[in-house]
């Protein structure tokens, strides 16, 4: 039985690095699933089945009738087809291979073939779960070994007592010396319910083994602090990525934030890589109490258009950071922010993504993105390949990037120019805030004396 278990939503592809010292991350989106089961045993079909065509066939069907481009760059794609069939493939790899490049033709960096295991770390990230045990790995710098950076809170990790800083020594009686960070996620990943056997090094004490039951674990999408800044409080929210929590997170930090009394908030969309549609349309409702937030045109002149609900949670004033590695969702964001007069965008030039993708599942556990859409801002402007301008540019120098690069623990403090930039209009708006309410109050209760004229 052949399959195709379509998933839409805004896709954010591994982007071309502008900047060549830094890697963007891969993410895509999902949002709703609907699974389309092809019937019947014609010839062809007999003939594709079990076959590394198939593959190739599903590719192409999906590319035909959903293709944002819809002469395909001048591509004629039913040649394609033909001429894709008439081969023989050796291998899956070989049909792969055939694969991309006849997408390659489509002109489109964004509708790309993902291998299996490439499908899976991709649907695990922009669900914004997983299947282990709940750490952050890295390789440190001065040991080279391999060390967990910090557990997740309230995962299995975390409620066995790793702390920040553990070496892990072998994994299921595995040395970890010479593995690559990718090869200990893989052993550290499993089926939920079953356990791994870490054997830890901790500073000051003897190596220990723990075994940790692996769990589905709900990734961190949003990190957020309250920040004293002078005579106000300042509420700092950094989104990483719009995974399908990344909604429900970012509420929880504005109203913890302000029951805490933020006196006005800073959203840190910098190296954002984007992620899912209705995460970013559901986010941007929690700041604006009204307006346009983005509209969406496919092939067939279809044009959805989403808008704010009047269910914002503050009014409080919104400085939003944004880089050249800001893509995608946060761009449709930002422009929303920034085009209803809801915020100040701060910092650089953002990437300029402006087209959506729905991610399919093929019948040998492969996949497909393929853009469907284009989206465009409140103003209707194309931001792709042109990005969104800031309100107040604050480009950092390649001193400034990489300082921050090495000491990420600085990003959001005073050593962080773009953020600083953030603070000083926030104080701004909060003291001229202050000024109307004491004119405004003067004005109600008591006459205005007069005023000499100055010459």
């Amino acid at each position: 039985m052949n399959y195709s278990s379509k998933i839409f939503g805004f896709v954010s592809n591994v982007l071309t690095s502008k900047k060549s010292a830094r890697t963007v991350k891969l993410l895509t989106a999902l949002a709703t699933t609907s699974v389309l089961v092809s019937q019947g045993s014609s010839p062809v079909a007999a003939a594709l089945e079990d076959s590394p065509k198939n593959i190739i066939d599903e590719v192409w069907q999906i590319v035909n009738s959903e293709f944002v481009d819809h002469d395909f760059n001048h591509v004629d794609w039913k040649i394609t087809r033909r001429e894709l069939l008439k081969k023989d493939y050796p291998s899956q790899k070989a049909a792969y291979k055939a694969i991309r490049q006849s997408l390659k033709d489509l002109g489109d960096p964004y509708t790309r073939f993902l291998e299996p295991k490439q499908y899976q770390d991709l649907t695990s990230q922009t669900s914004g779960e997983l299947s282990g045990i709940g750490i952050r790995l890295g390789i440190d710098k001065k040991t080279s070994r391999l060390t967990i950076v910090e557990p997740i809170p309230n995962s299995p990790a975390s409620e066995v007592g790793l702390r920040s800083g553990d070496r892990i020594v072998s994994i299921n009686d595995k040395p970890t010396e010479l593995m690559s960070l990718e090869q200990a996620s893989a052993e550290i990943k499993g089926e939920v319910g079953t356990e791994v056997k870490l054997k830890i090094a901790r500073e000051g004490e003897p190596n220990f083994e723990v075994a940790i039951a692996r769990a589905q674990i709900e990734l961190p999408s949003v990190s957020y602090t309250l920040k004293q800044e002078q005579n106000s409080k300042v509420g700092y929210i950094k989104l990483d990525e719009f995974s399908s929590h990344a909604a429900e997170q970012m509420q929880k930090a504005i109203e913890d934030l302000s029951q805490k009394q933020a006196t006005g908030f800073i959203l840190d969309l910098r190296g954002n890589p984007g992620g899912l549609l209705f995460s970013s349309v559901e986010i941007a409702r929690m700041w604006m109490k009204k307006g346009a937030i983005v509209s969406t045109i496919d092939r067939k002149g279809g044009n959805e258009k989403f808008s704010a609900n009047g269910k914002s949670i503050t009014d409080l004033p919104l400085v939003v950071l944004v880089d050249g590695y800001s893509a995608s969702a946060s761009e449709i964001l930002a422009g929303a922010l920034k085009e209803n007069h809801r915020a100040k965008v701060v910092g650089s030039r953002t990437y300029g993504k402006g087209t959506v993708q729905s991610v399919h599942a093929l019948s040998d556990g492969s996949g497909l993105a393929v853009t469907i859409a284009r989206y465009y801002p409140p103003s209707g402007i194309d931001i792709n390949k042109k990005g969104i301008d800031p309100d107040i540019k604050v480009d950092l120098s390649r001193e400034e990037e990489t300082n921050l690069a090495i000491n990420p623990n600085l990003i959001g403090t005073k050593a962080d120019p773009q953020y600083s930039r953030a603070v000083a209009i926030l104080r701004d708006e909060f003291v001229s805030k202050k000024n109307n309410q004491t004119l405004k109050s003067l004005t109600n209760n008591q006459a205005i004396p007069n005023l000499p004229n100055l010459n």
